[in-house]
């Protein structure tokens, strides 16, 4: 368990203080929730999390079998519901993975990231649109 600290702060933001580490980070909710928008909202970092996720958990197999993924980029976009309650929707999650990576890898590096912890946590309501490319 890694433990964290949050505190309100007003005006719809918050602070989070990762324990062993120290690290803050900073959410306010979104101009089309009453924010200001100049920090990563609390979804925003559900979708930010289901990137890294699958990022890190491709990265411990790449690891573990000596596969270099340094260079593999991710980009994420959030798509919230039109109705109520308001929710996420869908994430739509790129990732391109080093060309580099032999192919006799790759399915192994994939079926890592498509079952990431975070992945594997959201709410079968939720669309995970995923798309992995190499190069």
């Amino acid at each position: 368990m890694v433990p964290q600290s949050i505190r309100y702060l007003g005006g719809l933001r918050c602070e989070a203080t990762h324990g062993p580490s120290g690290r803050i980070v900073t959410t306010d909710a979104p101009v089309d929730n009453h924010g200001k928008g100049e920090a990563h909202s609390p979804t925003d970092l559900v979708c930010t999390a289901l990137a890294t996720c699958m990022l890190t958990t491709a990265g411990i197999v790449a690891q573990r079998d000596g596969i270099a993924l340094d260079g593999a980029v991710a980009s994420v976009e959030k798509h919230m519901t039109t109705t109520l309650p308001r929710k996420i929707a869908r994430i739509v999650v790129r990732i391109t993975f080093p060309a580099t990576v032999a192919v006799e890898f790759r399915a192994k590096l994939e079926k890592a990231a498509h079952t990431c912890p975070v992945a594997l946590s959201l709410h079968p309501d939720v669309v995970q649109e995923i798309s992995l490319t190499w190069g």
